[in-house]
């Protein structure tokens, strides 16, 4: 039975006419861009822009009156900016299906979007108090395992451009690892907070750091084993390396423990090598990333360079300010509409535009560590800040294959590449982020009514 201080609360009429503003600004930002995209292609404005301007619009808007009613004080920033993402995606989306990408569709994106704020909308009315999950840590922890493990089922298991990643179900096809990502966070959360104390002893001491007790390595080990495990059987770089460095991160943030840290690099590191020179699939990955102009390995079907290349020469054409908004070559990127969208943003709108694009992201991470900070339970700060560090790690290991920092992953680029799972699952990330959030930054009842007071007699 909820309390009086727990109804949800309106939000200051100046906070609502600045929220609605930011939102009006990002979506009037990807309807010009879209504008652009039919200008630089046909000489005109394309006739679809009201069409997914507004569809796109109402979808916000929808969006903006659940938040509005049932988290009100939630932080005004994250929902613009992953609009603003959100939208950018789309469009690109849009300009590859019409440079001839035949498995580009700007619509079926938009219909994902709209799947993705239905069920952001849905985990903000459902989930009024986050701190319930913390009474699902072990559920969530085998709901988490299982969707790990799924596509290595027979029957519904579906390899994919050579990696194992995928199931279909009823001629629907899902990528469970973008799911797992969220049960695996809460149930990282959940245990830590409650084995923190345990994980922070210290055991002996090694030059100058204090070294865990040997006992306490083992859920270490077990999360390193399943991300090898991962690697080897699915061929899923990406994954492999989201989830053991999630783990990792968060009990670094559990504990203060810098020791952590370096036994969860040493091992992965390790593990991969090892890998790599045991299953060639793995091998191959490196092999690639260390000498991709190679034309043993341009040709590959799967794993070859000729992708990686493709998006390199492609940020190159760019150059600093890009070659505008319908004017470069996105088909000439394999897979540009969904690994490479990052490569093909650069190539239309350059280093500066990419810039801008990781400002936002880096935005968005920003506000969710603040309500990690802000947050008044220990299981709010781990998990906040573990989902915050998911959707950042995500688009540093993306970022960094595109680029050949380090070997490409089968990641996507939140928000932006196109594929359903993934778009739900990176809304319901921002609906847990939003709703810890608004709990975070709600003041005290009494200064809630003292502040109706005061705008009463004010007025």
């Amino acid at each position: 039975m909820s309390s009086e201080s727990d109804a949800p609360v309106l939000m200051p009429a100046k906070r609502r006419v600045a929220h609605l503003a930011m939102l009006a600004g990002a979506v009037g930002i990807v309807i010009l861009a879209y504008a652009n995209v039919g200008l630089a292609l046909e000489g005109s404005v394309p006739a679809g822009m009201l069409t997914y301007g507004a569809g796109l619009g109402g979808l916000v808007l929808i969006a903006y009156l659940v938040l509005a009613k049932w988290a009100p004080w939630a932080d005004p920033l994250i929902l613009p900016l992953v609009t603003l993402v959100n939208g950018l995606g789309l469009v690109m989306i849009y300009r590859i299906e019409e440079a001839g990408g035949n498995d580009a569709s700007a619509a079926t994106q938009l219909f994902w979007t709209a799947a993705g704020i239905v069920m952001f909308s849905g985990t903000l009315i459902a989930l009024r108090d986050h701190r319930m999950l913390q009474r699902l840590t072990y559920t969530a922890g085998a709901l988490g395992l299982l969707l790990l493990i799924a596509p290595l089922l027979p029957f519904i298991g579906h390899e994919n451009f050579g990696a194992r990643i995928w199931i279909n179900i009823a001629g629907f096809t899902l990528q469970p690892a973008e799911f797992a990502k969220l049960a695996l966070a809460i149930f990282f959360a959940g245990y830590l907070v409650a084995k923190r104390d345990v994980l922070a002893l210290a055991g002996r001491r090694l030059l100058f750091i204090d070294l865990p007790r040997v006992r306490d390595l083992g859920p270490v080990l077990i999360t390193w084993g399943i991300s090898v495990g991962i690697l080897v059987l699915q061929r899923d770089l990406g994954t492999s390396l989201l989830m053991f460095g999630l783990f990792v991160m968060m009990i670094y943030v559990a504990t203060q423990r810098t020791s952590w840290v370096l036994i969860g690099l040493l091992l992965f590191v390790g593990g991969a090598a090892i890998a790599g020179m045991i299953f060639s699939h793995v091998g191959d990955r490196f092999d690639v990333w260390l000498d991709a102009s190679n034309p043993i390995y341009y040709d590959r079907t799967f794993g070859g360079s000729a992708q990686l290349m493709g998006g390199l020469f492609g940020m190159g054409t760019g150059g600093i300010l890009g070659t505008g908004l319908g004017q470069g070559h996105p088909n000439s990127i394999p897979l540009s509409f969904s690994d490479f969208i990052f490569a093909a943003t650069g190539e239309e709108l350059g280093l500066t535009g990419l810039m801008a694009l990781l400002l936002v992201y880096g935005l968005i991470v920003q506000r969710g560590m603040r309500t990690a900070l802000a947050a008044r339970d220990p299981f709010s700060k781990l998990l906040a800040g573990g989902l915050s560090f998911v959707l950042a790690w995500q688009v540093f290991i993306i970022v960094g294959g595109v680029t050949r920092l380090i070997p490409l992953t089968g990641l996507v680029t939140p928000f932006m590449s196109q594929g359903g799972s993934a778009l739900l699952a990176n809304w319901i990330l921002i609906a847990l982020l939003v709703r810890m959030s608004d709990s975070a930054r709600r003041p005290p009842p009494q200064a809630i009514q003292d502040e109706g007071l005061t705008q009463v007699f004010s007025r």
